[in-house]
């Protein structure tokens, strides 16, 4: 298979180069450049567990990797470190399938691709013969971060900094970061947003002066995030595994199509859905959630995107993003894979902040619905699913589940409807427990984490408590201009 930069169409990689380089040239994304057909049933799909799914579909996408290398890196990802054998279960509440997304080491989605990534990325360095140490470079709204380091701590041939907004992440997320012990780890607060975090990263990115002298140095950067194809392709491998835990369970037959709804911030995650479809998923609607920082809802309603706007901090900080990167991947496609045309809109982004897509490119979003919940539907949602039947969702989901409420009012479209859980409740334990109830507003957020397991009667996962006690390692802070200085001084040149 090749890989193209969304902005160079003479740029190509195999997967395995993608995945090491992360970020193409330019600022542009790696797309393939035909995504291939699941050729497997359903029904045999159905009979399979999580690992032996993920093999069908990665190694479509990853076709330079032996049957035995990707074998080894899925074994090696989805193991014990899941609470559950399920490793993404489906749960039916308030009239939809949630897929439970959350069941991994840092309780959050990005346990899925980030549990492999390390593993496919050091296989991809031996077959490429890299010799240099690998120096993961990640802005984080708040889950990526935390994610990113548990899985490559102490990696041998690797080195991570996780750059995280100081003001913009949850108490329990921010402890999980600043406490990693990983001795090739280093995590910084910055005086900025998520969005100047990931420009910050982007830049180091595409400076090929810092590129030199990094080679000179020995290192060489690559990327956790979901511009890295190594993040999004494992993301396919959920919503392939969940359907067909539907066609077992009877709830819909093969072939038939579903809806997805996703909470959605950098478009990662609803794209890996997307890029599902293509090789095959049945997928009626695809709807994006948005919270208080609507630029994708705006964008889906009126085909302008702009980022020119009031950033706003929410009860879903991990979607609290102006700029989605992964749209890119989107309106590269859409344009009819023109990495002309997609290069220039991008160049408008970053000169004035939004762009225009045409009337034809507008038409290739028919599947695409956008919609947005505010904190106080949030709040309402959370209060509501744990009325109906004591089940309790975090504020991402709650996002979600708010926006698919709004869909199926305006469009009475009562196709079977899988939703993206994609937190637990526990790394949001103010936002959740206060909606239930608001006379516990004045404890201390870990004397919330006990209420929320007496409200849910679900245990405290580990990675709360292993927090509680845990000494803070990484205390820098730093602005959004000194980000490379103080990579610089993390590796000791």
């Amino acid at each position: 298979m090749i890989y193209r930069s969304t902005r160079n169409y003479e740029e190509t990689a195999t997967a395995s180069e993608a995945i090491l380089k992360g970020l193409a040239n330019e600022g542009g994304l790696f797309v393939p450049d035909e995504i291939p057909e699941l050729d497997i049933s359903f029904e045999e799909l159905a009979e399979m567990d999580y690992r032996d799914v993920a093999y069908e579909v990665m190694s479509r996408m990853f076709d330079d990797f032996t049957e035995t290398e990707l074998r080894e890196c899925i074994e090696g990802a989805y193991d014990s470190k899941f609470d559950t054998d399920l490793i993404a279960p489906v749960k039916y509440h308030h009239g939809a399938y949630i897929l439970e997304l959350f069941h991994g080491k840092t309780i959050a989605f990005k346990d899925m691709a980030l549990s492999i990534l390390p593993y496919l990325m050091t296989t991809a360095a031996r077959k490429n013969n890299m010799e240099k140490e690998i120096v993961i470079l990640t802005a984080t709204s708040g889950d990526t971060g935390k994610a990113a380091l548990a899985g490559f701590a102490d990696v041998p041939g690797t080195k991570i900094a996780v750059f995280y907004p100081k003001n913009g992440v949850s108490p329990i997320q921010e402890k999980q970061m600043v406490t990693e012990k990983g001795k090739n780890t280093f995590v910084a607060g910055i005086t900025g947003n998520f969005d100047d975090a990931q420009t910050g990263v982007k830049k180091m990115f595409s400076d090929k002066a810092l590129a030199e002298y990094m080679d000179e140095k020995g290192y060489v950067f690559s990327s956790a995030n979901s511009i890295n194809i190594g993040r999004l392709v494992p993301q396919m491998v959920y919503y392939v595994y969940a359907y067909t835990r539907l066609v077992k369970a009877g709830s819909v037959a093969a072939g038939d199509p579903i809806n997805i709804v996703v909470p959605t911030g950098n478009f990662g995650n609803i794209l890996a859905a997307y890029y599902a479809s293509l090789m095959g998923l049945p997928v009626r609607k695809f709807i994006c959630a948005s919270n208080d920082n609507k630029v994708l809802y705006d964008f889906f309603t009126t085909g302008t995107y702009d980022k020119n706007r009031e950033f706003i901090l929410t009860s879903s900080p991990s979607m609290d993003i102006l700029i989605s990167s992964n749209l890119e991947r989107l309106i590269y496609r859409i344009a009819g894979n023109d990495a002309e045309k997609n290069a220039e809109l991008m160049k408008s982004l970053n000169e004035t902040g939004k762009y225009e897509i045409t009337d034809e490119m507008k038409k290739n979003l028919y599947q695409f619905y956008g919609n947005f919940a505010d904190s106080e539907e949030v709040s309402e949602i959370i209060r509501t699913l744990y009325k109906e039947d004591g089940y309790i969702i975090d504020t991402h989901t709650a996002v979600a589940v708010s926006v698919y409420d709004k869909y199926k009012n305006e469009t009475d479209d009562k196709t079977p409807t899988l939703i993206a859980s994609t937190a637990s409740p526990y790394k949001f334990t103010r936002s959740v427990v206060t909606a239930i109830d608001p006379s516990l507003e004045e404890k201390g957020d870990f004397e919330l984490v006990d209420e929320l397991e007496a409200l849910s009667k679900v245990k405290i996962p580990q990675a709360v408590e292993e927090i509680r006690t845990a000494p803070v390692v990484h205390e820098t802070v730093c602005d959004k201009e000194e980000m490379e200085s103080v990579v610089k001084k993390f590796l000791g040149i």
